[in-house]
Protein backbone atom coordinates (compact mmCIF):
# COMPACT_ATOMS: atom_id res chain seq x y z
CA UNK A 1 0.00 0.00 0.00
CA UNK A 2 1.58 3.45 -1.24
CA UNK A 3 0.73 6.63 1.14
CA UNK A 4 1.56 9.90 -0.89
CA UNK A 5 0.95 13.28 0.46
CA UNK A 6 0.72 16.46 -1.88
CA UNK A 7 1.03 20.27 -1.01
CA UNK A 8 -0.46 22.52 -3.31
CA UNK A 9 0.96 26.43 -1.89
CA UNK A 10 -2.23 28.33 -3.69
CA UNK A 11 -5.63 27.21 -1.44
CA UNK A 12 -7.70 28.92 -3.96
CA UNK A 13 -6.66 27.03 -7.09
CA UNK A 14 -6.48 23.96 -4.33
CA UNK A 15 -10.19 24.53 -3.66
CA UNK A 16 -11.05 24.50 -7.44
CA UNK A 17 -8.44 20.96 -8.11
CA UNK A 18 -10.44 19.39 -5.27
CA UNK A 19 -14.07 20.36 -6.92
CA UNK A 20 -17.00 21.61 -4.87
CA UNK A 21 -17.62 19.21 -1.62
CA UNK A 22 -14.09 17.12 -3.19
CA UNK A 23 -15.91 15.42 -6.31
CA UNK A 24 -12.88 15.60 -8.19
CA UNK A 25 -11.16 13.50 -5.73
CA UNK A 26 -14.62 11.23 -5.58
CA UNK A 27 -14.13 11.25 -9.11
CA UNK A 28 -10.11 9.82 -8.97
CA UNK A 29 -11.02 7.42 -5.55
CA UNK A 30 -13.76 5.95 -8.04
CA UNK A 31 -11.75 5.15 -11.74
CA UNK A 32 -8.81 4.31 -9.70
CA UNK A 33 -10.17 2.68 -6.98
CA UNK A 34 -7.91 4.47 -3.86
CA UNK A 35 -8.49 6.59 -1.04
CA UNK A 36 -7.85 10.42 -1.63
CA UNK A 37 -8.33 12.97 1.50
CA UNK A 38 -8.02 16.93 1.18
CA UNK A 39 -6.98 19.13 4.40
CA UNK A 40 -7.08 22.33 3.32
CA UNK A 41 -4.57 22.73 0.73
CA UNK A 42 -3.39 19.23 1.07
CA UNK A 43 -4.34 15.82 -0.23
CA UNK A 44 -3.30 12.72 1.38
CA UNK A 45 -3.38 9.29 -1.45
CA UNK A 46 -3.39 5.81 -0.20
CA UNK A 47 -3.70 2.86 -2.32
CA UNK A 48 -1.98 0.62 -5.41
CA UNK A 49 1.66 2.18 -5.58
CA UNK A 50 0.72 2.25 -9.54
CA UNK A 51 -2.50 3.77 -8.44
CA UNK A 52 -1.23 6.02 -6.14
CA UNK A 53 1.08 7.43 -8.60
CA UNK A 54 -1.57 7.91 -11.17
CA UNK A 55 -3.61 9.69 -8.91
CA UNK A 56 -0.03 11.64 -8.34
CA UNK A 57 0.57 12.61 -11.68
CA UNK A 58 -3.35 13.56 -12.67
CA UNK A 59 -3.77 15.96 -10.00
CA UNK A 60 -0.27 17.89 -10.93
CA UNK A 61 -1.71 17.82 -14.08
CA UNK A 62 -5.03 19.48 -13.36
CA UNK A 63 -3.01 21.27 -11.04
CA UNK A 64 -1.05 23.04 -13.55
CA UNK A 65 -3.54 23.53 -15.91
CA UNK A 66 -5.37 25.84 -13.18
CA UNK A 67 -1.92 27.41 -12.82
CA UNK A 68 -2.29 29.07 -16.98
CA UNK A 69 -5.98 29.97 -15.74
CA UNK A 70 -8.12 27.48 -17.33
CA UNK A 71 -11.05 25.86 -15.30
CA UNK A 72 -11.61 22.43 -14.65
CA UNK A 73 -14.79 20.01 -14.72
CA UNK A 74 -15.57 16.43 -14.11
CA UNK A 75 -14.91 15.38 -18.04
CA UNK A 76 -11.51 17.60 -17.37
CA UNK A 77 -10.15 14.92 -14.86
CA UNK A 78 -11.50 11.67 -15.94
CA UNK A 79 -9.45 12.78 -19.25
CA UNK A 80 -6.33 13.39 -17.10
CA UNK A 81 -6.68 9.83 -15.35
CA UNK A 82 -6.95 8.60 -18.68
CA UNK A 83 -3.53 10.04 -19.75
CA UNK A 84 -2.34 9.28 -16.60
CA UNK A 85 -2.85 5.72 -16.86
CA UNK A 86 -2.02 4.98 -20.74
CA UNK A 87 1.41 6.76 -19.42
CA UNK A 88 2.23 3.41 -17.73
CA UNK A 89 0.61 1.13 -20.31
CA UNK A 90 3.25 2.55 -22.76
CA UNK A 91 1.03 3.62 -25.73
CA UNK A 92 3.32 4.10 -28.94
CA UNK A 93 1.58 7.35 -29.07
CA UNK A 94 3.87 10.84 -29.47
CA UNK A 95 2.05 11.64 -25.74
CA UNK A 96 4.30 11.43 -23.21
CA UNK A 97 7.31 12.67 -21.49
CA UNK A 98 9.68 10.70 -19.53
CA UNK A 99 10.31 12.56 -16.38
CA UNK A 100 6.76 11.64 -14.33
CA UNK A 101 4.89 14.51 -15.34
CA UNK A 102 2.26 14.31 -18.61
CA UNK A 103 2.97 16.53 -21.94
CA UNK A 104 -0.75 16.39 -22.81
CA UNK A 105 -1.43 18.19 -26.32
CA UNK A 106 -3.99 21.08 -26.52
CA UNK A 107 -5.23 23.65 -28.59
CA UNK A 108 -5.43 27.03 -27.83
CA UNK A 109 -7.46 30.45 -28.77
CA UNK A 110 -8.37 33.32 -26.95
CA UNK A 111 -11.60 31.87 -25.81
CA UNK A 112 -10.70 28.58 -24.08
CA UNK A 113 -7.75 26.53 -23.77
CA UNK A 114 -8.66 22.64 -24.85
CA UNK A 115 -6.26 19.50 -23.52
CA UNK A 116 -6.43 15.99 -24.55
CA UNK A 117 -8.89 14.00 -22.75
CA UNK A 118 -7.91 10.30 -24.39
CA UNK A 119 -4.47 9.14 -25.59
CA UNK A 120 -6.01 9.48 -28.93
CA UNK A 121 -7.60 12.88 -28.63
CA UNK A 122 -3.59 13.76 -28.06
CA UNK A 123 -2.19 11.74 -30.95
CA UNK A 124 -5.18 13.54 -32.98
CA UNK A 125 -4.29 16.96 -31.87
CA UNK A 126 -0.22 16.92 -32.64
CA UNK A 127 -1.38 15.60 -36.22
CA UNK A 128 -3.75 18.55 -37.10
CA UNK A 129 -0.03 20.43 -36.08
CA UNK A 130 2.14 18.26 -38.11
CA UNK A 131 0.19 17.18 -41.15
CA UNK A 132 -1.04 18.75 -44.00
CA UNK A 133 -4.28 16.41 -44.50
CA UNK A 134 -5.16 14.13 -41.31
CA UNK A 135 -8.55 11.67 -41.34
CA UNK A 136 -10.19 11.43 -38.31
CA UNK A 137 -12.18 8.63 -38.01
CA UNK A 138 -14.27 6.57 -35.29
CA UNK A 139 -17.55 6.48 -33.77
CA UNK A 140 -19.64 9.44 -32.13
CA UNK A 141 -18.10 11.80 -29.06
CA UNK A 142 -15.18 11.33 -29.48
CA UNK A 143 -13.75 14.86 -30.10
CA UNK A 144 -12.71 14.44 -33.69
CA UNK A 145 -15.35 16.67 -35.45
CA UNK A 146 -14.76 19.63 -32.50
CA UNK A 147 -11.04 19.00 -32.35
CA UNK A 148 -10.73 20.06 -35.96
CA UNK A 149 -12.82 23.16 -35.66
CA UNK A 150 -10.64 24.12 -32.45
CA UNK A 151 -7.69 23.49 -34.24
CA UNK A 152 -8.78 25.51 -37.24
CA UNK A 153 -10.15 28.56 -34.96
CA UNK A 154 -6.43 28.76 -33.86
CA UNK A 155 -4.89 28.88 -36.96
CA UNK A 156 -6.85 31.56 -38.09
CA UNK A 157 -6.35 33.76 -34.83
CA UNK A 158 -3.16 32.92 -35.34
CA UNK A 159 -2.85 34.08 -39.18
CA UNK A 160 -1.53 30.49 -40.05
CA UNK A 161 -4.61 30.84 -42.61
CA UNK A 162 -6.84 33.64 -44.19
CA UNK A 163 -9.60 31.63 -43.81
CA UNK A 164 -11.65 28.54 -42.45
CA UNK A 165 -13.73 26.32 -44.94
CA UNK A 166 -16.69 23.92 -43.43
CA UNK A 167 -17.84 21.40 -45.55
CA UNK A 168 -20.54 18.25 -45.32
CA UNK A 169 -22.35 16.52 -47.38
CA UNK A 170 -25.61 18.36 -47.19
CA UNK A 171 -28.05 15.83 -47.67
CA UNK A 172 -27.14 11.98 -46.92
CA UNK A 173 -27.69 10.43 -50.58
CA UNK A 174 -27.67 12.73 -53.27
CA UNK A 175 -27.61 16.97 -51.80
CA UNK A 176 -30.80 17.69 -53.69
CA UNK A 177 -29.97 21.35 -52.14
CA UNK A 178 -32.87 22.59 -54.43
CA UNK A 179 -35.56 21.43 -52.75
CA UNK A 180 -34.72 22.43 -49.46
CA UNK A 181 -36.40 26.44 -48.89
CA UNK A 182 -34.34 29.58 -48.70
CA UNK A 183 -31.04 30.51 -49.55
CA UNK A 184 -27.97 28.61 -50.20
CA UNK A 185 -26.81 29.50 -46.92
CA UNK A 186 -29.93 28.58 -45.23
CA UNK A 187 -30.29 25.40 -47.06
CA UNK A 188 -27.07 24.26 -45.71
CA UNK A 189 -27.00 25.47 -41.70
CA UNK A 190 -28.95 22.74 -40.47
CA UNK A 191 -26.51 20.14 -41.32
CA UNK A 192 -23.46 22.08 -40.28
CA UNK A 193 -25.12 22.84 -37.19
CA UNK A 194 -22.63 20.61 -35.24
CA UNK A 195 -19.65 22.57 -36.96
CA UNK A 196 -21.43 26.14 -36.20
CA UNK A 197 -21.51 24.81 -32.54
CA UNK A 198 -17.74 24.00 -32.14
CA UNK A 199 -16.82 27.24 -33.66
CA UNK A 200 -19.31 29.34 -31.23
CA UNK A 201 -17.39 27.65 -28.92
CA UNK A 202 -13.98 29.05 -29.78
CA UNK A 203 -14.41 31.86 -31.28
CA UNK A 204 -16.85 34.99 -29.50
CA UNK A 205 -20.61 34.96 -31.68
CA UNK A 206 -20.08 38.37 -33.12
CA UNK A 207 -16.51 37.22 -34.58
CA UNK A 208 -17.61 34.26 -35.82
CA UNK A 209 -20.55 36.34 -37.63
CA UNK A 210 -18.08 39.12 -38.84
CA UNK A 211 -15.89 36.57 -40.07
CA UNK A 212 -19.35 34.73 -41.97
CA UNK A 213 -19.97 38.30 -43.76
CA UNK A 214 -16.13 38.80 -44.51
CA UNK A 215 -15.44 35.43 -45.74
CA UNK A 216 -13.09 34.69 -43.76
CA UNK A 217 -15.18 31.85 -42.53
CA UNK A 218 -17.03 30.11 -45.40
CA UNK A 219 -19.57 27.51 -45.87
CA UNK A 220 -19.23 25.52 -49.02
CA UNK A 221 -22.05 22.72 -49.48
CA UNK A 222 -19.16 19.50 -51.07
CA UNK A 223 -21.68 19.63 -54.52
CA UNK A 224 -20.50 23.01 -55.43
CA UNK A 225 -16.90 22.28 -54.46
CA UNK A 226 -15.48 21.28 -58.18
CA UNK A 227 -13.14 23.42 -59.88
CA UNK A 228 -11.74 25.44 -56.69
CA UNK A 229 -8.08 24.98 -54.95
CA UNK A 230 -8.29 25.84 -52.08
CA UNK A 231 -5.10 27.58 -50.95
CA UNK A 232 -4.18 29.45 -47.00
CA UNK A 233 -7.12 27.52 -45.79
CA UNK A 234 -8.14 25.22 -43.23
CA UNK A 235 -10.65 22.84 -44.75
CA UNK A 236 -13.33 20.56 -42.92
CA UNK A 237 -14.78 17.86 -44.39
CA UNK A 238 -17.37 16.43 -41.61
CA UNK A 239 -19.20 13.79 -41.84
CA UNK A 240 -17.28 12.16 -44.67
CA UNK A 241 -19.01 8.62 -44.84
CA UNK A 242 -22.09 10.34 -46.78
CA UNK A 243 -19.63 10.97 -49.87
CA UNK A 244 -19.53 9.47 -52.39
CA UNK A 245 -16.16 8.00 -53.98
CA UNK A 246 -15.96 11.04 -56.36
CA UNK A 247 -17.09 13.48 -54.35
CA UNK A 248 -14.39 12.13 -51.80
CA UNK A 249 -11.77 12.42 -54.64
CA UNK A 250 -12.72 15.45 -55.98
CA UNK A 251 -12.78 16.91 -52.57
CA UNK A 252 -9.15 15.81 -52.00
CA UNK A 253 -8.01 17.13 -54.86
CA UNK A 254 -9.32 20.76 -54.00
CA UNK A 255 -5.62 20.99 -51.82
CA UNK A 256 -4.22 24.17 -52.50
CA UNK A 257 -0.39 25.74 -50.77
CA UNK A 258 -0.47 26.76 -47.21
CA UNK A 259 -3.40 25.16 -46.88
CA UNK A 260 -4.49 22.14 -43.98
CA UNK A 261 -7.24 19.85 -44.87
CA UNK A 262 -8.89 17.42 -41.96
CA UNK A 263 -11.61 15.03 -43.02
CA UNK A 264 -13.56 13.59 -40.14
CA UNK A 265 -16.40 10.50 -40.13
CA UNK A 266 -18.00 7.48 -38.73
CA UNK A 267 -17.23 4.40 -41.21
CA UNK A 268 -20.32 2.69 -39.45
CA UNK A 269 -22.77 4.98 -40.14
CA UNK A 270 -23.19 5.30 -43.65
CA UNK A 271 -26.13 6.65 -45.17
CA UNK A 272 -25.95 6.03 -48.85
CA UNK A 273 -27.95 4.07 -50.78
CA UNK A 274 -27.51 0.40 -51.02
CA UNK A 275 -24.59 -0.52 -53.22
CA UNK A 276 -22.84 2.73 -53.19
CA UNK A 277 -19.42 2.95 -52.10
CA UNK A 278 -18.53 5.39 -49.13
CA UNK A 279 -15.49 7.77 -50.16
CA UNK A 280 -14.53 7.97 -47.15
CA UNK A 281 -14.09 4.22 -46.62
CA UNK A 282 -12.54 3.99 -50.06
CA UNK A 283 -10.12 7.11 -49.09
CA UNK A 284 -9.13 5.06 -46.12
CA UNK A 285 -7.91 2.09 -48.47
CA UNK A 286 -6.51 3.85 -51.26
CA UNK A 287 -4.49 6.13 -49.65
CA UNK A 288 -3.53 3.64 -47.28
CA UNK A 289 0.65 4.03 -46.67
CA UNK A 290 0.67 7.45 -48.82
CA UNK A 291 3.55 9.73 -47.17
CA UNK A 292 2.41 12.79 -45.06
CA UNK A 293 -1.24 11.89 -45.26
CA UNK A 294 -1.84 10.65 -41.04
CA UNK A 295 -4.92 8.70 -40.29
CA UNK A 296 -6.26 8.74 -36.67
CA UNK A 297 -8.41 6.18 -35.64
CA UNK A 298 -11.15 6.45 -32.58
CA UNK A 299 -12.76 3.46 -30.72
CA UNK A 300 -15.49 3.28 -28.46
CA UNK A 301 -12.90 3.95 -25.40
CA UNK A 302 -11.97 7.32 -26.67
CA UNK A 303 -15.68 8.66 -26.35
CA UNK A 304 -15.89 11.74 -24.22
CA UNK A 305 -19.52 12.43 -23.75
CA UNK A 306 -22.23 10.77 -21.48
CA UNK A 307 -20.93 7.41 -20.11
CA UNK A 308 -23.75 5.80 -21.39
CA UNK A 309 -22.56 6.98 -24.83
CA UNK A 310 -19.40 4.41 -24.85
CA UNK A 311 -21.57 1.63 -23.49
CA UNK A 312 -23.77 1.95 -26.51
CA UNK A 313 -20.72 2.60 -29.21
CA UNK A 314 -19.73 -1.05 -27.45
CA UNK A 315 -22.80 -2.94 -27.59
CA UNK A 316 -23.26 -1.55 -31.64
CA UNK A 317 -19.24 -2.87 -32.16
CA UNK A 318 -20.41 -6.46 -30.09
CA UNK A 319 -23.29 -6.96 -32.16
CA UNK A 320 -21.31 -5.74 -35.67
CA UNK A 321 -18.27 -8.16 -34.32
CA UNK A 322 -21.20 -11.01 -34.23
CA UNK A 323 -22.97 -10.41 -37.50
CA UNK A 324 -20.04 -10.39 -39.59
CA UNK A 325 -19.09 -13.59 -42.04
CA UNK A 326 -16.73 -15.80 -40.66
CA UNK A 327 -13.26 -15.00 -41.84
CA UNK A 328 -14.43 -11.29 -42.83
CA UNK A 329 -11.60 -9.16 -43.37
CA UNK A 330 -11.09 -6.10 -41.23
CA UNK A 331 -9.45 -2.65 -42.28
CA UNK A 332 -6.31 -2.16 -40.39
CA UNK A 333 -4.40 0.98 -40.75
CA UNK A 334 -0.95 2.09 -42.41
CA UNK A 335 1.61 2.13 -40.01
CA UNK A 336 1.23 6.12 -40.50
CA UNK A 337 -2.31 5.46 -38.83
CA UNK A 338 -2.32 5.85 -35.10
CA UNK A 339 -4.61 3.30 -33.65
CA UNK A 340 -6.71 4.33 -30.65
Amino acid sequence: MAHILLTFEDNRLAGALFGQFDEHLAIIEQKLKLDAAARGNQVEIRGEPMAAEQARRTLESLYERLQSGAEIGGKDVEGAIRMAVAQDDQLDLPTLENKGKMSLAQISTRRRTIHARTPTQDAYMRALDRAELVFGVGPAGTGKTYLAVAHAAMLLERGAVDRIILSRPAVEAGERLGFLPGDMKEKVDPYLRPLYDALYDMIPAEKVERALAAGAIEIAPLAFMRGRTLSNAAVILDEAQNTTSMQMKMFLTRLGENARMVVTGDPSQVDLPPGQVSGLIEALRVLNGVDKIVTVRFKAADVVRHPLVQSIVEAYDEDAAKRAPAGAGVDRASRRSVAG
